[in-house]
């Protein structure tokens, strides 16, 4: 009888222990859930690790989706949780504005500020015009079937409002430019409107957006020595626009599949498999116009060393590039930003540059004529 009852009780306290173990990590786990510190998995993250679903980023994709809802569908419609783009359209604007200032000065931070906006704007307004034109083409391309156009979740009458508010504003900035740039950059419009089209009617649609896209290379100039200087700005825009035929066939080669089921048109679909060898052509003939530049606006060592260091990008792009896998196309085509960048900051230090041999050239003809 002792002994059954000995067993009943330890029966007993075992049970009341279970049951208190079970509360303990019941609370536990609880608390832990309400600060945020464990994976649904119940398992606790490793230091300086956040979980997946919390981690933050400041991309422009993350900022758009943090938007509100209804906003959304605009957004992604300028394509700003994509800014490769405007940073394509701004950039040749950065070199002529860079080019244009005064030796040993840097370029004007107000122009570039306001070209900046200005890309923002056109870009978005581009890119609207486009998805309005393509919006049948967009549906039948995986890539493109969920553009907010194509996907039903704008309208085209929205899009046509939201168009005319883009290029309102984009007039805003504009008019704050001399007339001489007012008027030629009002004349850029016809291209904005047309290049889409060009992929239905030729096999050569990246001249005609290498045409639209560098504008700004004759606009920023203008913008601030109130016209445009052929010797420096045509070779400038001849630059540009082999630029675009590099980085846009590049791009191209991403949806040459889709383009010729559907019966679009492209540099990609024209050169085929001999891509490699017009894109060193185009590379060669940029890099040529470049010098060109240079030699026209009395440039620095700075410069030719940039210049040399975006032949370098341009030639591992070029030889490096897999036309067959669209991943690496988007790649190639994405790091063309640096390009832009590289040249920008070569202008820079090109045009600080020229303060130091400015003032040790004056030094000798002063030393000169004191002799």
């Amino acid at each position: 009888m002792l002994g059954a009852g000995g067993a009943g009780l330890a029966r007993a306290l075992r049970a009341r222990t279970q049951a208190w173990l079970w509360g303990w990590r019941g609370r536990s786990l609880a608390l832990a859930r309400a600060a945020g510190g464990l994976h649904a998995w119940g398992r606790q993250p490793s230091a300086g690790r956040e979980p997946r679903g919390r981690r933050r980023s400041l991309s422009a994709a993350a900022v758009v989706n943090a938007a509100p809802r209804p906003l959304q569908p605009y957004l992604r419609l300028m394509r700003l949780d994509k800014p490769i783009g405007t940073w394509l359209l701004y950039l040749p604007c950065t070199w002529s504005i860079g080019l244009a200032a005064e030796p040993g000065c840097f370029p004007d931070w107000c122009m570039l500020s306001l070209f900046g906006t200005g890309a923002v704007l056109m870009r978005g307004a581009g890119c609207t015009i486009n998805d309005m034109w393509d919006q049948d083409y967009d549906k039948k391309v995986t890539r493109t079937a969920s553009r907010p156009i194509a996907a039903g979740d704008i309208s085209t009458f929205q899009s046509f409002v939201f168009l005319g508010a883009q290029l309102t504003l984009a007039l805003g900035v504009l008019l704050c430019l001399n007339h001489y740039s007012i008027a030629l950059g009002a004349s850029s419009l016809l291209l904005v409107i047309t290049y889409p089209l060009m992929k239905r009617i030729t096999y050569w649609p990246q001249l005609a957006l290498g045409l639209t896209f560098n504008w700004g290379a004759l606009l920023g100039w203008s913008a601030i020595k109130g016209s445009c200087e052929p010797s420096v700005c045509l070779p400038l825009y001849f630059s540009g626009i082999m630029w675009t035929l590099i980085y846009d066939t590049i791009y191209a080669h991403q949806d040459k599949k889709d383009d010729a089921l559907i019966g679009l048109k492209s540099t990609a679909l024209r050169f085929r498999e001999d891509t490699k060898q017009w894109l060193s052509g185009f590379s060669v003939a940029m890099l040529g116009a470049l010098s060109l530049v240079g030699v026209n606006s009395d440039q620095t060592a700075p410069y030719y060393i940039a210049l040399a260091a975006v032949g370098a990008h341009l030639a591992h792009q070029v030889y490096t590039l897999d036309i067959h896998r669209p991943e690496d196309c988007w790649d190639k085509f994405t790091s063309n930003r640096t390009v832009g960048l590289m040249l920008f900051a070569g202008i820079v230090l090109g045009n600080l540059w020229k303060e130091k041999e400015t003032g040790e050239t004056k030094k000798l003809t002063d030393n000169r004529i004191e002799s």
